[in-house]
């Protein structure tokens, strides 16, 4: 079989109930559930972090975050701009790896793996990259106290002028942006397969959305922002159907993790927990794989994989040629997609908060340990129980002994800092010596809008798990839309 062109699409807080090809009745989603009856849809699915930066590593290395010096930065669960840590340059990205067998590469939307040029995707194996460099709600927003410091702050950089004066995410024009450069990459195949990263900004508040979703929305805006994600994915599949690139193209969906839920609109139904949490609505997300004439429609995996998973999957089969020099945690599930009774390659899989170890799944099994540093001791069987609501810990403890075997082997790897264990086999995290902004705001610059002055901004940032306050005195800038130079650095205008 030839290489085949992979399309990899990763939502932003899409949580595993927000689409009606899961259990959604609020959001429209005919084209993804169109995509999930056509395909594969994995229902015990995860990522392997319930936050944004460690999520998004791991699955560009195939690796758990502590793995690769991802677990916190320097004290804090997500990275912010500026910081002078991120992905390694001596780690190897699903995009370094596959163009080392010969795929064009492209990285479109949300990185948030570092915004220091020596971690930006142009190195690490990405021939393109366009979007923003961390989250998008690390904006300047009025109302928020600043400091004396704050003169220093970075912007995300804009090649694209008209994105940038126009308002990236106020008047959708990011996410018209986005869907553009993602059409540009498919008509651009030639004789050589393509990796698209796609890694929407929806459905991370603040949530900005084009009228023509929001007017029909019955769910507010965070529904308008889903059913935009479905009309994206559409236009994406009806390109490749254009082009005649339709057999020829693995198309992967899912999220980094899950929704905040609440009163914003989404959803981790029938899950327990939210973003943040090691509870399965924090990391059990919607993943949907569709290449026709490879997988069979309407398959629905009872069996656990992760987004880990995709790195040695999609080395597989791009016939990329995996180093045999350090540790992958990801596993080939290439047999899921073809063999009924094929079994998760997972003897086990590890929940982590930051570095702390908070439960260990195996099998239909999950045992609590922790919950942000403090002990937690419960059972639950989440094949019959995902929502976690019957602690079973009393009436099996032969299988939390087996659990706890499990989970001293992942300590010994990885390392618990609850405990105060540190892992006999991580690698450290990317860092460079006087980190600079990317950009430097101007008050004198006529900038169009106040991008980011929405409340469910300020409430997510209420709401926000960290592990202790950020000492460095910065505050974020207004986000604009990026492009990568041949060398990694970003062209901006300030």
């Amino acid at each position: 079989m030839d290489q085949p062109n992979v399309v990899l699409v990763n939502c932003d807080d899409l949580g595993d109930g927000d689409l009606g090809c899961y259990v959604s009745t609020r959001n429209a989603t005919p084209v993804l559930d169109q995509m999930a009856a056509e395909g594969l849809r994995f229902d015990d699915f995860y990522m392997a972090s319930p936050v944004c930066s460690p999520s998004r590593g791991a699955l560009l290395t195939g690796c758990y975050p502590s793995r690769i010096g991802f677990g916190d930065f320097d004290g804090l669960p997500v990275l912010l701009p500026g910081q002078g840590v991120g992905l390694s340059p001596s780690e190897i990205s699903i995009g370094r790896l596959l163009s080392s067998a010969g795929y064009r590469t492209q990285m479109i939307g949300k990185w948030h793996c570092g915004d220091q040029p020596a971690f930006l995707p142009a190195n690490h194996g990405f021939d393109g990259c366009f979007g923003i460099p961390y989250s998008n709600d690390m904006g300047r927003q009025v109302g928020t106290r600043t400091r004396r410091r704050a003169t220093r702050v970075p912007a995300a950089p804009s090649a694209a002028r008209r994105v940038g004066r126009r308002g990236a995410t106020r008047s959708g024009a990011a996410d018209r942006a986005l869907r553009r450069r993602s059409r540009a990459v498919l008509r651009d195949a030639r004789d050589r397969p393509f990796f698209l990263y796609l890694a929407h900004l929806y459905v991370h508040v603040p949530i900005y959305v084009q009228e023509r979703f929001a007017e029909r929305s019955s769910n507010g805006r965070y529904g308008a922002a889903v059913e935009a994600i479905d009309w994206a994915t559409g236009t994406l599949l009806d390109e490749l159907s254009h082009l005649g690139l339709e057999e020829r193209t693995l198309v992967v969906f899912t999220s980094d993790n899950g929704s905040l839920a609440g009163s914003g609109g989404g959803s981790n139904a029938p899950l327990r927990g939210t973003k943040g949490t090691t509870w399965e609505g924090g990391m059990r997300v919607p993943c949907i794989a569709r290449w026709p004439g490879q997988i069979e429609s309407g398959r629905v995996p009872g069996e656990l994989a992760t987004a880990m998973d995709l790195y040695p999957t999609l080395a597989a089969l791009g016939r990329a040629e995996l180093r045999d020099d350090r540790t992958i945690d990801g596993r080939d599930i290439g047999p899921i997609r073809f063999d009924e009774g094929a079994t998760s390659p997972h003897e086990a899989f590890y929940f982590h908060w930051m570095n702390d170890l908070e439960a260990v799944r195996s099998g239909r099994w999950k045992l609590h340990l922790a919950k942000h540093g403090e002990p937690t001791r419960a059972l639950y069987d989440v094949v019959a129980d995902p929502a976690e609501s019957t602690d079973l810990i009393r009436v099996r403890p032969d299988v939390v002994e087996e659990l706890e075997t499990h989970a001293e082997r992942a300590r010994r790897s990885l390392g618990d800092a609850r405990l105060g264990v540190a892992g006999e086999d991580v690698r450290p995290v990317g860092r460079v010596a006087d980190p600079a902004p990317l950009t430097r705001y101007d008050r004198n610059h006529p900038y169009a809008i106040a991008e980011y002055d929405l409340p469910d901004r300020r409430s997510q940032r209420r709401r926000r798990p960290t592990r202790r306050r950020a000492a460095t005195g910065r505050s974020l800038r207004s986000t604009r839309m990026s492009s990568c130079s041949s060398n990694g650095a970003a062209r901006s205008r300030s």
